[in-house]
């Protein structure tokens, strides 16, 4: 493999610097006859899609080949890394695919039945089996399980959660023990308090935090994911569940407060991180729309950005650009901390040390 040379201002630093990659791997000292492929522009470390669903079709029959193109869309976007939140299909085989973003796959939802989207996930007849069924996906995830917390119950016409807070709790002991984090899907407000208690790891929308679950949250350490493009959903969610006028509401004014929100848990030193939910309704490849709106909430644009790349990437056992590590890096014209829109318009695309853009 040829090496490259690559210079540029090195995020999140405002050093430039020259750097080299050979062998798929970062080198700060000269290698000779190395192929400059950037020269100038500032050097980010590989975006970062933290909820992402690689192998959901809108159809309801998803191929590996449809997740192949998936994963294509996510990449030429600069999201080098993603963490899938649930997919229906395996999707371990393009994890060997050197073309395509690194994939920390979460498994298969965890529900309940009527209690999310059919097909998605492994649907438990009885809470009791929690336990068992989160071993089942941490042997067969990349160190996460995703349990879905809360979904609308049609017998009470709103959101609900789905767990016992006692078999929340064993569930995720047996995950922790196991050597994997734990995230859920949560709407509403009810769920929450169970979830923190039993000692989950991540929020994904978090849309029903309040002052005290946040305080609680802060002092847990979990994370909040809270994909804010798909959040844009509620209203037409709201609209199309005419048979449950309370859970409709509630959609409302989740999505009313949502900003107020994520701005109350980032003020109060909560980790938020940038996830799309593409699959979920929403397109592969909107990774700058979701640091943008991040940053609609009061995020400064650096912490915004961090959110999508260099903090994600550590919060998720990758590093940066540093001397040694992988060779992920999108290059751009000028400075995404002062214009995130910059974001759209990489110069250079490096995956696994080789130009895939």
């Amino acid at each position: 493999m040829t090496a490259l040379h690559l210079r540029g201002v090195v995020l999140p630093g405002e050093e430039t610097r020259d750097l080299w990659v050979v062998n798929g791997r970062i080198r700060f000292t000269p290698v000779p006859h190395a192929e400059t492929v950037v020269d100038g522009g500032f050097l980010v470390p590989g975006l970062v899609d933290a909820h992402c669903h690689i192998g959901i079709s809108p159809s309801g029959n998803p191929t590996l080949e449809e997740a192949a193109e998936q994963a294509e869309i996510d990449r030429d976007s600069g999201a080098l890394l993603v963490r899938d939140c649930g997919s229906p299909i395996d999707t371990r085989p393009l994890q060997e695919r050197l073309d395509l973003p690194r994939i920390v796959r979460a498994g298969r939802h965890i529900s309940r039945p009527k209690r999310y989207i059919r097909y998605l996930g492994v649907e438990l007849e009885d809470p009791s089996q929690l336990p068992d069924a989160v071993a089942e996906q941490a042997a067969y995830g990349d160190g996460w399980v995703k349990l879905v917390g809360d979904w609308i119950d049609r017998s009470v016409g709103d959101l609900a959660p789905l767990w016992p807070d006692d078999v929340l709790a064993k569930a995720i002991k047996v995950a922790h023990d196991a050597g994997a984090r734990v995230t859920a899907h949560v709407f509403g407000e009810d769920a929450i308090p169970g979830l923190l208690a039993a000692g989950i790891d991540c929020i994904e929308h978090g849309t029903g935090l309040t002052a005290d679950t946040i305080a609680t949250m802060a002092s847990s350490g979990a994370a909040l994911v809270p994909t804010l493009i798909n959040i844009e959903l509620f209203p037409d969610l709201a609209a199309n569940a005419t048979k449950y006028p309370i859970y409709a509401a509630h959609m409302r004014q989740l999505h009313a407060s949502v900003r107020d929100t994520v701005r109350m848990a980032v003020e109060a030193g909560i980790s938020v991180y940038a996830g799309t939910d593409a699959g979920g309704g929403i397109d592969h490849g909107r990774l700058v729309d979701e640091i943008e709106a991040l940053h609609s909430t009061g995020m400064s644009r650096t912490d915004a950005l961090a959110a999508g790349s260099w903090a994600a990437r550590g919060w998720l056992g990758y590093s940066g650009i540093e001397d040694g590590s992988a060779a992920d890096i999108v290059a751009y014209p000028a400075d995404p901390r002062t214009d995130l829109s910059v974001l759209r318009s990489p110069t250079r695309i490096v995956l696994r040390g080789r130009i895939v853009r």
